[in-house]
């Protein structure tokens, strides 16, 4: 296995070497997974992220959440610190901690215990086992919140039979992937 570090130059340079209407087609048919999953049927709130670059596509999934009437929060950055606030106006985003986007109001936080987390992250195995982007901020705001149900989406090359995980590292608690085939 690789260590830490090249493990996510290698992730984020398959990552940039995919094709827009790649990424958009994955983003498609990891949300109709997604919403099709236990996880997302019984969430009354979504906690989400705004994606950024290569990641799987969260506004349509983040929108129909909210058509299907679940409440969604979106991750802002405040210092060391990661806050989940409601936004209920998607649009009301901008590029915030390292130029991802985040909401532009510092309020209302979110406040639901028991959320769907969605996950980002560079690589994941079967066990729910997570290689972030390094900073800790969801590894964190779990340890502080471990009712939250998780899920991460990714594309097929994103999953490996095993990670090695560190002691602070949360597991997922499901992965969707897309194999290739669903990404055409």
């Amino acid at each position: 296995m690789l260590d830490k570090k090249a493990l996510r130059a290698e992730i984020r340079a398959k990552k940039r070497a995919m094709r827009p209407e790649e990424i958009e087609a994955c983003s498609a048919a990891l949300a109709q997974k997604f919403f099709a999953h236990a996880l997302y049927r019984n969430a009354r709130a979504i906690y989400g992220y705004l994606s950024y670059n290569e990641e799987v596509r969260t506004m349509p999934i983040l929108a129909r959440a909210q058509k299907d009437g679940k409440r969604v929060a979106v991750p802002k950055v405040f210092g060391e610190t990661m806050k989940f606030l409601w936004l209920d106006d998607l649009s009301a985003i901008a590029p915030g901690y390292c130029q991802i986007p985040e909401p532009v109001a510092d309020t209302p936080e979110a406040d639901d215990e028991t959320a769907l987390v969605l996950m980002p992250g560079l690589a994941f195995d079967p066990e729910g086992h997570r290689l972030g982007y390094g900073g800790g901020f969801y590894d964190r705001f779990l340890a502080e919140q471990p009712q939250h149900p998780t899920v991460a989406l990714c594309y097929a090359f994103q999953m490996f039979d095993h990670l090695d995980t560190d002691a602070h590292d949360v597991p997922v608690d499901a992965v969707i992937w897309a194999g290739p085939e669903e990404c055409v």
